[in-house]
């Protein structure tokens, strides 16, 4: 009998190898809600529901986006334009009480940290959009970080964007934070000479270049992928042992 259980544990290890590696790959995949998870009910794209529901889902993280506008007021939003106003240009009381799709007023990040601070084992994934100049994203970073660290949250925000200058800007004025470049156009190595997290990139970039996600892990780097919303691709990078996927579609992914 003893032996018979022997034979059978030696060839479902055999045999299994490759099922068990995929799942150990798999297991280290997290899921980040794009704009939170906004494509159910009530929600609507980086609404505070959007927030709520991303952590309701099991999310590890909840992407939304934030610019400033002229007097200084940092707003979640992903476009930079809302209700034919530009955010860039207009002040916040222009702003202030314009609506979402699901009726919820427009969010300041304060007000996003005060809710995401409810929630700490949802980490928040803050995007600083490219704005149209150079003074206005360094302003931006420097009043993000003033609001994360005013309400003692540098544990639980985790920094992505586009601009090169606001993530050199970030590592400059907050060396331990967690800052991913996401346009996709750098080699991995780059991004570890510059001190990056990691990369953040376009899922179609990494499907062509899949070497880059194991130099990145070969250097260090974390790897991000967005954003993934058809089951089979979501798969195969979990099959590839990317650290995140960035979803339309957290509970599919899931």
């Amino acid at each position: 009998m003893k032996k018979n259980i022997i034979t059978m544990l030696l060839v479902a290890l055999l045999g299994g190898g490759n099922l068990m590696n995929t799942n150990s790959l798999m297991a280290q995949t997290k899921i980040i809600a794009h704009r939170g998870h906004w494509d159910c009910e009530g929600s609507a794209q980086n609404s505070l529901a959007s927030l709520q529901k991303a952590h309701e889902a099991g999310a590890y993280g909840s992407e939304f986006d934030v610019s400033i506008t002229a007097d200084g007021v940092v707003i979640v939003n992903h476009d930079d334009t809302i209700g034919g106003f530009t955010i860039e240009t207009s002040t916040y009381e222009e702003l202030k009480n314009l609506k979402l799709s699901n009726d919820e007023t427009l969010p300041t990040l304060e007000q996003y940290l005060v809710a995401g601070k409810k929630n700490p084992a949802t980490q928040l994934i803050l995007e600083i959009k490219p704005h149209k100049s150079v003074v206005n994203e360094d302003r931006t970073v420097e009043n993000v970080l003033s609001l994360v660290r005013k309400h003692g949250m540098e544990q639980q925000v985790e920094y992505i964007s586009f601009s090169m200058n606001i993530c050199k800007e970030l590592r400059r004025a907050a060396p331990a934070a967690p800052v991913y470049y996401l346009k996709s156009d750098i080699t991995p190595q780059d991004l570890k000479t510059l001190g990056m997290t990691g990369l953040d990139y376009y899922y179609k970039v990494l499907q062509q270049r899949p070497e880059w996600i194991k130099q990145a892990h070969e250097l260090g780097l974390k790897v991000n992928v967005w954003t993934v919303n058809e089951p089979q691709v979501m798969q195969w990078f979990a099959e590839q042992g990317v650290d995140f996927i960035t979803t339309d579609r957290p509970n599919t992914l899931k």
